[in-house]
């Protein structure tokens, strides 16, 4: 306590000296009930200011109010006095001081740009702006197509488990599942690395996969129409729904096994007896039926639609080959599984 008091003392003493060698008034004691920190700067106020801050002093001994700022951006450092607008209404009390510090370039909040003051509400809205962006855009771009199949195979499988036969007809969409190792029958637009560098056609082990639609067509030149059903014996055309492409066959060796090269060729207005597959049911059906076992057989090269566990480990990784195979094998079976059959059209 001796030692605070002294100490307090000391600091009286020169800010008394230092105000009697500039010719200000004496502050009264109550400018020395300050905490520490503000004795330290009202001290500092009468003496040497660092540069580069503001100090402004208000202290109304007698009832005028006097400012004293001290300027350290200048090199020799000045010191002014003025005389503050007066005001009747003025809170300041005689006999009191205060002392106000101010840091050059600081600002308070509220003279910030509001883009500044909610910085991270602003970027919140924008993560969800472009979220939903992308979610739209996913939405906009799915293929109708995967959405309707779903329901329509649905459909064909409950009429099929509730005995009612359901036919294959022209324009009917379907999946051809291979009999033995359950693959179904797939092309995307990725061409053969060999062989005729067409679009290649494998087995897909997965049920929920679009690349795996084929539209049933009938040969051209015939009277046959969209509903008509399928006689066994008779030449029928596979487009591939997803790239508008033709199953097709030729003489290239196929990939893995070095039969006959299965691919997808042509287009909407392009097609020609490479095409071409000859329809066979097993059994005693006369018309296709969905789940009845059948056989596709190349015209022009006479082999059958093939598919064996022969994977492929690179591009086409966990697929399996589909080629061509003049020889007759368990292994060319298939059935029409999953698909959007389209109704028999009645002949008047």
């Amino acid at each position: 306590m001796q030692t605070k008091g002294k100490e307090q003392r000391a600091v009286k003493r020169r800010v008394l000296r230092r105000g009697e060698e500039r010719g200000v008034e004496e502050p009264s004691a109550s400018a020395f009930n300050f905490t520490e920190e503000v004795r330290s700067g009202y001290e500092r106020w009468w003496g040497d200011v660092p540069r580069g801050r503001r100090w402004r002093g208000i202290r109304s001994a007698s009832g005028v109010a006097a400012q004293t700022t001290v300027d350290g951006g200048a090199d020799n450092g000045t010191v002014s006095r003025r005389k503050p607008p007066s005001s009747s209404s003025s809170s300041q009390t005689p006999g009191s001081t205060r002392i106000v510090y101010r840091e050059p370039g600081r600002h308070s909040e509220s003279e910030l740009p509001i883009w500044q003051r909610n910085w991270f509400i602003a970027l919140l809205f924008l993560m969800a702006l472009g979220f939903f962006g992308l979610a739209l855009f996913l939405f906009l771009t799915l293929d109708s197509d995967i959405g309707a199949s779903p329901s329509a195979s649905a459909s064909a499988s409950a009429a099929s488990s509730e005995g009612v036969e359901v036919h294959i007809t022209y324009g009917s969409v379907i999946k051809l599942m291979h009999e033995k190792t359950k693959f179904r029958l797939h092309s995307h637009d990725v061409p053969y690395g060999s062989g005729s560098g067409q679009q290649s056609v494998t087995g897909f082990p997965n049920v929920d996969d679009s690349n795996s639609y084929w539209i049933v067509r009938p040969e051209p030149g015939t009277s046959a129409k969209q509903g008509d059903t399928i006689k066994s014996g008779t030449i029928i055309r596979l487009q591939h729904m997803r790239t508008r492409k033709w199953l097709h066959s030729h003489l290239h060796a196929s990939p893995i096994s070095g039969n006959l090269e299965v691919s997808c060729f042509g287009g909407e207005s392009e097609s020609d007896t490479g095409d071409y597959w000859r329809l066979f049911i097993e059994g005693s059906g006369k018309t296709w039926k969905q789940d009845q076992r059948i056989r596709l057989q190349h015209v022009d090269t006479g082999g059958y639609l093939h598919s064996h566990d022969k994977k492929y480990s690179r591009i086409a990784g966990g697929q399996q080959e589909v080629c061509g195979l003049r020889e007759k094998r368990a292994d060319n079976v298939w059935l029409a599984a999953e698909g959007v059959y389209l109704p028999v059209t009645e002949t008047k």
